[in-house]
């Protein structure tokens, strides 16, 4: 379960150009060494070792990936970044079934409603901490109008929960019946 966290939009720039600086400093020393030592090891001197350099840059790019997800993932420092990842992917999980919620909010469906509330929150904080007012702007007045029926249907407005069985729920209310 994913929950929306109060986060100040420069801290989170912040801590994540220092995470992405931080994964650049690991991955370009460890694609040269790679690629060095892959042209030591199987290069033809004065040969076109082009497939060598590049396949060190991989083996570089894939052992830090390997290090994100494995040791970096959990580290205090990439706290901003695996937020905002997970933000992201959140809201995607919503986005994939976005034409199921809709049919649901059209229905008066609550959980649809809850759905919708929370995916409205979670790209009202995407944009901030993107720093991206314009985008929001556009979404303000369909996001006003939500929460008021919201309100309306007596349902709380506060929804910084993403419940996974909300996902399923809405997927199985609108699949066709038999």
């Amino acid at each position: 379960m994913f929950e929306i966290k109060p986060i100040g939009p420069e801290a989170y720039r912040r801590q994540t150009r220092r995470s992405t600086l931080t994964i650049l400093l690991v991955f370009a020393p460890l694609a040269m060494l790679l690629s060095g030592l892959a042209v030591l090891l199987f290069g033809e001197p004065g040969g076109d070792n082009f497939r060598w350099n590049l396949g060190g840059v991989i083996a570089g790019l894939l052992l830090t990936v390997l290090l994100v997800r494995r040791v970096f993932w959990t580290q205090p420092w990439m706290a901003a970044a695996v937020y905002g990842w997970q933000l992201k992917r959140s809201l995607m999980s919503v986005t994939n079934v976005m034409h199921h919620v809709q049919a649901g909010v059209a229905a008066g469906d609550p959980t649809a409603m809850k759905l919708l509330r929370f995916y409205h929150l979670g790209v009202t904080q995407m944009h901030q901490l993107d720093g991206n007012s314009s985008g929001l702007s556009q979404m303000v007045r369909e996001i006003d109008a939500h929460q008021a029926a919201m309100v309306a249907q007596g349902l709380d407005p506060d929804q910084p929960r993403l419940d996974p069985a909300w996902l399923e729920a809405v997927k199985r209310h609108a699949a066709p019946r038999r």
